[in-house]
C-alpha cells in the first residue's frame, strides 16, 4: 500500500492545485499579480500549521526541532515557489488558463535536472522516456499561434511559464531537501514541517514587501477574504499532498505523474472559463497521458 501511496498524494494534489489557481486566476483583477500571489501563503498558513497539529498529535510525534539546513533548504524553496506563483499568474493574464498552466508543465525536464544536481536522484530510462514523450505534448500543446495579421508570436506568456516551471521544480527539489534533513521516521510530520515553515516564510516576506510597497493592495487581500480563504485552503491542502509524495518518492517521478493537472485544468476550462481547445492543444494532452501512463507502469 505504501508503495502506491504516493501516487494518491500526487492525484490528489493535482486537482486540488487545479482549483487553487483557478480561484487565484480570478482575484488578479481585485488584488493585483503580488496581491493574488500572497493569497496561497497568507491564507494558506493558517491551515498548514493545523495540518501540522493534527498529524503530530495523531501520530504522537513531537513536532521537530529545525536544524540550521532546514531553514537553508525551506528558504530556497519559498523564494522560487513566490516567483513561480507570481510569474504563473502574470501569464494567465495574456493566456488561457490551460495554455498557461501548459506551459509550467515543462517543469519535469527542469526538475529532473534539478533532482540529479542537488539529491542525487537520477531517473531512469522508462521515466526519462515518459518525460521526454510529455514534454513534447506540452510544447505542441503551447506553441504560440501566428496571428491573422502576420503579427510576430507573442512568446512571452511562454517564456514566463518555462520560467515559473523551473522555479517550482527548483522549489519541489529545495522542500524535498528540507524534508529529508529532518530525518524523521514518519513522513507525514516531516512534510507538514516543512509545509507550515515553508508557509511562514513565504508570509512574512511577501507581506513585509507589500507594506513596504503596495500598501493597499494588502488592505484590499483581507477585504477579499471570502474567496481567498477558500484558495488558501486548497493552496495548503495540495502542498501537503504534494510534500508527502516528495517523501516518499523522488521529486521527479511525483512531478511528472502531475502532469494530469492538465486534465484537470482542461475541465475547469471548458466547464467554468468556456474556453475551447484546439485539436493541436488536444494531440499535445494526448501526449502527456501518455507520458502520465508510462510513469505509472515505470
Amino acid at each position: 500500500m505504501m508503495a502506491y501511496l504516493w501516487i494518491l498524494f500526487t492525484i490528489v494534489a493535482s486537482g486540488g492545485q487545479t482549483l487553487r489557481n483557478a480561484l487565484q486566476r480570478d482575484l488578479i483583477a481585485e488584488v493585483g499579480t503580488v496581491g493574488a500571489t500572497h493569497v496561497r501563503f497568507l491564507y494558506g498558513l493558517p491551515f498548514g500549521c493545523l495540518f501540522l497539529l493534527i498529524v503530530s498529535t495523531a501520530s504522537g510525534t513531537a513536532v521537530p526541532v529545525p536544524t540550521g539546513g532546514f531553514w537553508l533548504w525551506t528558504l530556497g524553496g519559498a523564494l522560487a515557489q513566490i516567483l513561480a506563483t507570481g510569474l504563473m499568474l502574470q501569464a494567465m493574464k495574456s493566456k488561457s488558463f490551460l495554455v498557461t498552466i501548459a506551459y509550467t508543465k515543462t517543469e519535469p525536464v527542469q526538475v529532473a535536472i534539478f533532482g540529479i544536481l542537488f539529491l542525487s536522484e537520477v531517473p531512469s530510462p522508462m521515466l526519462a522516456g515518459a518525460i521526454v514523450v510529455a514534454t513534447a505534448g506540452v510544447m505542441i500543446m503551447s506553441w504560440p499561434k501566428a496571428t491573422a495579421d502576420g503579427a510576430a508570436r507573442d512568446w512571452t506568456p511562454a517564456i514566463l511559464g518555462t520560467v515559473s516551471g523551473g522555479l517550482f521544480g527548483l522549489a519541489a527539489v529545495c522542500f524535498k531537501g528540507g524534508i529529508q534533513s529532518l530525518g524523521l521516521p514518519n513522513f507525514l510530520v516531516a512534510a507538514s514541517a516543512t509545509l507550515a515553515a515553508g508557509l511562514g516564510l513565504q508570509t512574512l516576506i511577501l507581506t513585509g514587501y507589500l507594506i513596504a510597497t503596495d500598501r493597499a493592495a494588502l488592505i484590499k487581500l483581507f477585504r477579499a477574504w471570502r474567496p481567498s480563504v477558500m484558495a488558501g485552503f486548497l493552496g495548503a491542502f495540495a502542498s501537503q499532498c504534494w510534500f508527502a509524495a516528495f517523501a516518499l518518492e523522488p521529486v521527479a517521478h511525483v512531478r511528472t505523474l502531475g502532469l494530469v493537472e492538465i486534465l484537470f485544468s482542461l475541465a475547469v476550462s471548458h466547464r467554468l472559463m468556456s474556453q475551447i481547445t484546439s485539436p493541436r492543444e488536444g494531440f499535445g494532452i494526448a501526449l502527456l497521458v501518455v507520458g502520465v501512463l508510462v510513469v505509472l507502469n515505470a
